[in-house]
């Protein structure tokens, strides 16, 4: 049953979220959501980013999770992209995780700082070639004339490498988001959700149950 409403039935397939099973470190809660979204997800890794523009106004957009553990959560971009001049200026971000398959999100908010430049090398060489191509070819965030003027871009950068090995360029590397506050939603049904909110205290986290 569901609160006072003892019409309602869970969803079989959606047990309830308890506080007792609920790891006492969030990275590690998340893990486990992550190993079933992986399992059962198509895109379990796509994230949105949300950073704050000159204006101060938010401004967000989806980008692929490319690790995490203790020391925080990774994505990579364009240094001189919209989010990575942003970032330069504010390092305040936040990222959602939406599994739609498991009905389950989970919201981070904090810092944002760059990964060391071996940290970067390290991931661009996991790349496929195309992939680092584009990071070179790409103005990305800024005005092109047409898809032909990116195409010839590409091909100058296959030129430029053309029988060797594709560096990373010095305006792409990676990123970590060191969460101050991480929050996990379980959807249930009749909106009568399940929401528990990790914040940092000293070196542990204080968790609590949120209102649906």
């Amino acid at each position: 049953m569901v609160g006072s409403f003892p019409g309602v039935p869970r969803r079989p397939d959606l047990p309830p979220l308890r506080r007792e099973d609920l790891d006492p470190d969030p990275v590690a809660q998340f893990a486990a959501w992550w190993e079933r979204a992986e399992a059962e997800v198509p895109l379990p890794d796509a994230i949105c980013l949300a950073t704050v523009d000159a204006d101060g106004a938010p401004d967000a957009r989806m980008v692929l999770l490319k690790g995490f553990d203790g020391d925080g959560f990774r994505f990579h971009t364009n240094y001189e992209s919209a989010k990575g001049l942003q970032l330069a200026a504010n390092d305040a971000a936040a990222i959602v995780v939406y599994w739609r398959e498991l009905d389950r999100q989970v919201r981070l908010r904090g810092r944002v700082e760059r990964l060391s430049a071996e940290e970067s090398d390290e991931y661009f060489l996991t790349r496929p070639p195309e992939r680092r191509i584009g990071a070179w070819a790409s103005p990305q965030s800024r005005p092109l004339e047409s898809r032909e003027e990116l195409d010839d871009r590409v091909r100058e950068v296959e030129e430029r490498f053309a029988g060797g090995e594709v560096p990373r360029p010095e305006h792409w590397g990676g990123y970590r988001l060191r969460p101050e506050t991480i929050e996990f939603w379980q959807g249930q049904v009749g909106r009568l959700h399940d929401r528990f909110h990790y914040s940092r205290e000293g070196e542990g986290w204080t968790i609590r149950r949120l209102g649906p």
